[in-house]
């Protein structure tokens, strides 16, 4: 159930009690593809770095241990431990991404494993029953996310099917949770809007989700090769035919500035590779801009990564001591930088939240994006 309790112009701040606890809106989900973030971070290290919510990978888990171990393990929360709520998504970005011979029907689709190349068929029943076995908080749909190129002539056939498709989910979801062998018998299912950069298809698919009563809904197919300003416009023009009383999650974005955008556009929930990816490779997140500790400036720069910064790697190490562990290929200097940007995100939804509470988000967005300029 979500609950609203504030709005700040078109930004929400609000609550989203689950099974495994309340998520405080907006929120960016830490992404723990294999159920572990990369990076040598542990669940301990997600508590204590404020993480309200991790998410997994239907597709990725599926593959490997496989969601059938997971089960047996007793679910994806006994399996990694940890007590607060995950989100799975369904798989079918893996399947468009990752997949490059894939056969698309109506029944679902038929790909080949990129690990060891055998043969896979997922559909909307085929996802929701590993999401079900993975016994997640909230499963995503099964989708086709077309790429931000496609025509109209690709994207509308796309989503019509794509609409079809959520339809099985949540018979199927119903099914599943209706099963005494279910560990979550209170999974819930969040739907997703496509239709690429075209506004009209949009909105006219966001009007037909927004029928079939979802626990959520998200913004798929963006952030895939599209502008900046093609993102913004089309989630300005579809959110206000979402449900107000339901979260809206915006898929795989984005960068600091992305989720300001979107927090003032009226998303609540985000996801994005990035603060993980640039962890490994050296790039940390500050009030001042990224930086590259590999840069030779910072050879003998005995400051914090960012003064003031609460996070473990913060209080404790110099730019200096972690530029090192990174050119001698150390792992802990990896795990540094990771945790370092992770508790920058999740430690930002918590000003984005006060700043909504207190009716100054703009403000606030407008500081804190002239400070990444820095």
């Amino acid at each position: 159930m979500y609950k609203l309790i504030t709005t700040d112009g078109s930004a929400k701040r609000g609550e989203f009690h689950t099974p495994h606890g309340v998520i405080q809106t907006p929120v960016f989900m830490n992404v723990g593809t294999v159920a572990a973030i990369k990076g040598a971070v542990s669940t301990e290290d997600l508590e204590g770095i404020g993480t309200l919510v991790e998410l997994s990978n239907t597709y990725h888990l599926h593959v490997r241990p496989g969601d059938k171990l997971i089960k047996q393990m007793g679910g994806l929360h006994k399996f990694m431990s940890w007590d607060k709520p995950i989100l799975t998504d369904s798989g079918g970005f893996q399947v468009f991404s990752l997949a490059g011979l894939r056969k698309i029907k109506e029944e679902g689709v038929y790909f080949n494993s990129h690990i060891d190349g055998r043969k896979i068929f997922m559909g909307p029943e085929e996802s929701m029953q590993i999401q079900s076995n993975l016994a997640s908080t909230i499963a995503m749909a099964f989708d086709e996310c077309p790429p931000a190129t496609a025509d109209r002539n690709y994207i509308q056939p796309s989503v019509d099917r794509t609409t079809r498709w959520l339809q099985r989910c949540k018979d199927e979801m119903a099914r599943l949770n209706s099963l005494e062998d279910t560990i979550n018998k209170q999974q819930m299912l969040f739907g997703i809007n496509q239709g690429g950069i075209f506004e009209d298809i949009r909105i006219e698919h966001a009007k037909v989700i927004s029928e079939m009563d979802l626990d959520g809904y998200a913004i798929g197919g963006l952030a895939v090769g599209e502008s900046h300003e093609d993102m913004y416009r089309i989630i300005e023009a579809t959110v206000p035919y979402l449900p107000q009383n339901k979260p809206t999650y915006l898929m795989g974005v984005g960068t600091p500035a992305n989720i300001l955008e979107a927090v003032e556009r009226g998303v609540d929930f985000f996801d994005c590779v990035y603060p993980s990816r640039n962890g490994r490779h050296g790039h940390v997140y500050t009030n001042q801009g990224k930086l590259n500790l590999f840069n030779q400036k910072y050879e003998t720069d005995d400051r914090p990564i960012e003064e003031g910064c609460g996070c473990p790697a913060c209080k404790r190490y110099s730019r200096a001591y972690i530029r090192h562990l990174l050119k001698a290929k150390e792992m802990l200097g990896m795990r540094f930088c990771v945790l370092h940007n992770l508790y920058f995100y999740n430690n930002m939804m918590k000003e984005i939240r006060e700043a909504i509470e207190e009716h100054r988000f703009l403000e606030y967005k407008r500081k804190k994006l002239e400070g990444f300029k820095g």
